[in-house]
């Protein structure tokens, strides 16, 4: 059985590029780099700088997170690109927009970067660039879900805010949230922006022309942080149905205040710290999931909190 075990693990080993099986016997350290398309400003992604750098520690590997400072997707391919060249032994990246990514991830693994896709984009669109897998929550399936989970609880009508409309995984959690009530988008979604006081007035703003709306979807602590704030200057906190795509500390907050019914967990720390663990054991031994990984969506609400409570901002 032994011999046998060993015989296996070499094949393994010998399957794989020169400089990886040196790597996989311990000669040299094996690094990834995750790129995200987030700004700066946004610490949700705190989260995935935690779920990299444990899985970092526990695996062995060297990471390192590299981000836009100001969310410019086209400085995000300029990161892929340096990336690819400093010859990581894998590249961990988001896919806000398949546009204008998809070329510099697909030269990525034509240099023979090894590549996984998570947070945004698609399985298929993981595919179509020659990425590893897949592992995050589909933008519009997400959507659709809520607004049918909303549908059910009366909602008819509601307000978008999207604070990064430039990545077209924004929309698709708008727009899926609109065919899960079964009406039209519209003009119910906003450009929020990512100035916290912008978000607050522009809410304030559309709530003001649009005294019957019914609910409020969010898309992260950026926009929900903002409105929770004008929610309470404009007394319709705890009245107006509000429902949120992931957490943050003032998103847990606000659903045990009963001011938010929900918010969406994507589990973004798995969607960094699975990829650094399938990457090291890809490497070191040949072996990958068969399938993509669907980290969400999965709905908190107040009667499930004590741990994402606890962790929130954090690890959730």
């Amino acid at each position: 059985m032994k011999t046998f075990m060993k015989t296996m693990v070499a094949a393994a080993v010998a399957a794989l590029p020169m400089a990886q099986a040196a790597q996989a016997d311990g000669h040299e350290t094996l690094k990834y780099v995750l790129v995200s398309h987030a700004p700066d400003s946004d610490s949700w992604w705190n989260t995935i700088k935690n779920g990299i750098a444990l899985a970092g520690d526990q695996m062995g590997v060297e990471v390192e997170y590299r981000n836009p400072p100001t969310g410019d997707l086209a400085d995000m391919a300029r990161i892929i690109e340096q990336a690819a060249a400093s010859g990581p032994a894998g590249i961990i990246t988001t896919l806000a927009d398949y546009d204008v990514l998809s070329g510099p991830v697909s030269a990525a693994v034509d240099a023979g970067v090894d590549v996984i896709i998570m947070n945004s984009g698609t399985p298929d669109q993981a595919r179509e660039v020659g990425a590893l897998m897949y592992v995050g929550q589909p933008e519009y399936d997400a959507g659709y879900a809520a607004g049918l989970r909303a549908k059910g609880d009366g909602v008819g009508s509601f307000l978008c805010v999207n604070h990064y409309i430039v990545q077209p995984s924004s929309t698709e959690r708008c727009q899926g949230f609109a065919d899960g009530l079964g009406i039209d988008l519209g003009d119910q979604m906003i450009d929020a922006g990512q100035d916290p006081a912008e978000i607050k007035n522009r809410v304030l703003a559309y709530l003001s022309s649009n005294p019957d709306t019914d609910a409020v979807l969010t898309l992260g602590p950026t926009s929900a942080d903002p409105t929770i704030l004008a929610l309470q200057e404009n007394g319709m906190a705890g009245d107006i149905y509000f429902g949120t795509f992931d957490l943050g500390a003032e998103i847990v907050k606000g659903i045990k205040g009963d001011i938010i019914q929900w918010g969406i967990d994507q589990q973004p720390f798995l969607q960094a710290y699975l990829p650094v663990v399938v990457m090291a054991n890809y490497h070191r031994y040949g072996v990958l999931p068969g399938n993509n990984i669907n980290s969400g969506p999965g709905f908190v609400t107040k009667d499930a909190l004590e741990l994402v409570e606890k962790y929130a901002g954090e690890y959730r």
